[in-house]
């Protein structure tokens, strides 16, 4: 079993009747002496927080950047992928429940400090935030960013439920790169009921991420029957392209039962391709489908021109010069 060690956790304020307020993310939780977080992973002890994850590993290997999915940064290369326990989201059809719902002192927990992970990191392209919801583990990754950054020019990426308050953000922000930012459907009712939250601040760290100049891409899981309306998908795809820009890169991601949704059936094909027309239609110019086999490529909205040929979860180079299509001449939207 990973043994009780602690790190006093950032972002948290006193109250006046002895408790404490965490502010890392839009739950805010009020926190009593001995108790934790709805993350399960932050807990108050002798008048101070503390995060029960600092340093701790559930997972830690090497992926290639588009199973994030990022498929418009760095395609082709690989990240040492960080995972461990706790989630500030409950989302009944969680892929991970293994990690969101696992203890902060289960025995598959491993122990690592900053410079461990920092020099396995440098053997890959990058490092990425991963598998569990990255803000709960918040102090590590950004001693872990920091330090990355002054030992060379590889990447970091968070893959985020989009769950974090603003003022974390901007601390961690000029040590982060990149984020996939799930929103997990479009209206308050789902997240309520489905998630355990709300779905205003993930927008709002959706729109502070791009305005802070942090590379953006999108996930959708589209589950049969609670989120794949046609009139929340038009709205969803309008608020990308008002808020995020026509290039954002979307993924919209096949449903498969798992967690307490077992009961749900897989997104059909079609519903998929649905989707994918619909978000088209309101003008974004790079929609993708997830979790099923599918036409992924990226082509010149301009005059179609494969950019970018895929297959499963690898890639080569873009085919741009100067960041623009070598045909038409078109910007595209690809870090490389």
């Amino acid at each position: 079993m990973c043994m009780d060690i602690m790190k006093e956790a950032m972002f948290w304020d006193k109250l006046e009747d002895e408790q404490i307020r965490c502010e890392l993310c839009a739950h805010h939780c009020n926190i009593k002496e001995g108790k934790r977080g709805l993350c399960n992973v932050r807990e108050y002890r002798e008048r101070k927080l503390y995060s029960l994850v600092y340093g701790k590993a559930a997972s830690l290997v090497s992926d290639p950047i588009e199973k994030k999915p990022l498929y418009h940064f760095f395609p082709g290369t690989y990240a040492l992928s960080f995972g461990t326990m706790g989630c500030n989201f409950s989302c009944e059809f969680c892929q991970n429940a293994s990690l969101s719902c696992g203890s902060p002192t289960s025995a598959h927990l491993r122990e690592y400090s900053v410079k461990d992970i920092v020099r396995e990191a440098l053997k890959y392209d990058g490092i990425a935030w991963t598998y569990n919801e990255p803000t709960v583990s918040y102090e590590f990754s950004y001693d872990v960013f920091r330090e990355y950054k002054k030992k060379g020019d590889g990447y970091t990426a968070y893959v985020t439920n989009g769950y974090m308050e603003s003022e974390p953000l901007k601390k961690l922000a000029p040590y982060l790169d990149a984020m996939n930012i799930d929103i997990k459907a479009f209206t308050d009712k789902f997240y309520r009921e489905v998630v355990g939250g709300k779905l205003q601040p993930v927008l709002d760290t959706a729109t502070r991420s791009v305005e802070l100049d942090i590379h953006v891409e999108v996930t959708y899981l589209i589950i049969p029957g609670h989120n794949d309306e046609p009139k929340e998908l038009s709205e969803f795809s309008s608020w990308v392209k008002e808020n995020l820009g026509e290039d954002t890169a979307v993924h919209f991601s096949r449903f498969h039962p798992d967690h307490r949704m077992r009961h749900v059936p897989p997104t059909p094909t079609e519903k998929m391709e649905e989707a994918q027309d619909i978000a088209v239609e309101h003008g974004l110019n790079y929609v993708y489908l997830g979790n099923l086999p599918a036409d992924n490529n990226t082509y010149c909205p301009g005059c179609g021109t494969t950019i970018l040929s895929r297959s499963y979860f690898s890639s080569g180079k873009p085919k741009i010069k100067d960041g623009k299509c070598k045909k038409c001449g078109r910007k595209i939207p690809i870090i490389y």
